[in-house]
């Protein structure tokens, strides 16, 4: 399966969720916050909202709750002030 995260490809296997995949490809944080601060997976069960971003042109999805499906595309978010 791949996806395809700010244009670029990204592989991983059928069933796991979008963080999983990120994870797995190295990517340990893909939001950042107001002040700057970077986010990814930190609860991992969907009761926070650290891992946000936009899947097929939905803002706001929880990474680790979203199952990755082949063609995804994925965007990451900024909540910085200036952004």
């Amino acid at each position: 399966m791949e996806i395809s995260v700010d244009g670029e490809p990204v592989t991983g296997t059928e069933g796991q969720t979008v963080a999983a995949v990120l994870l797995a490809a190295g990517r340990l944080s893909w939001r950042t916050t107001r002040s700057g601060a970077p986010r990814g997976v930190f609860c991992g069960i969907g009761a926070c909202f650290d891992c946000l971003l936009t899947v097929n042109g939905v803002p706001d999805v929880r990474a680790c709750r979203r199952r990755a499906t082949d063609g995804d595309e994925i965007h990451t978010q900024s909540r910085q002030e200036n952004a």
